[in-house]
């Protein structure tokens, strides 16, 4: 069983960073691709990132801005924001899937298997 665990939310003016993990629990560490996404208040949940062994790919809100990393030994992921704005306040998420597979240019978010709780970002003055 596999258990995700974020990280580092907060609240945040607009043009700071912000840092969030995800705390890996479970078995076969490298194996597993990690999926970022948050969902804004009366929106759908977008993805942002996936990063798996060897590749790392970002989606449209997140190219540019946001930089996803893992890191072995600590068995954690995270996720860098940077030049913070009002409309990146959502929930991030972390999820993991054994590959990142994008269908039509979208992260097919189904296919994850386990899912974090999520952790609040708000940015805002």
């Amino acid at each position: 069983q596999v258990q995700l665990v974020e990280s580092g939310g907060g609240l945040v003016q607009p043009g700071t960073s912000l840092t969030l993990s995800c705390a890996f629990s479970g078995s076969h560490w490298d194996d597993w691709a990690i999926g970022w996404f948050r969902q804004a208040p009366g929106k759908e949940r977008e993805d942002l990132s996936c990063i798996s062994r060897r590749d790392t790919y970002y989606s449209g809100s997140a190219k540019g801005r946001f930089t996803t990393t893992r890191d072995r030994s600590k068995q954690t992921a995270y996720l860098h924001m940077t030049a913070l704005k009002p409309e990146d306040t959502a929930i991030y998420y972390c999820a993991v899937d054994l590959i990142c597979y994008y269908d039509d240019g979208a992260l097919r978010e189904a296919d994850f298997k386990f899912w974090g709780q999520g952790t609040q970002v708000t940015v805002s003055s």
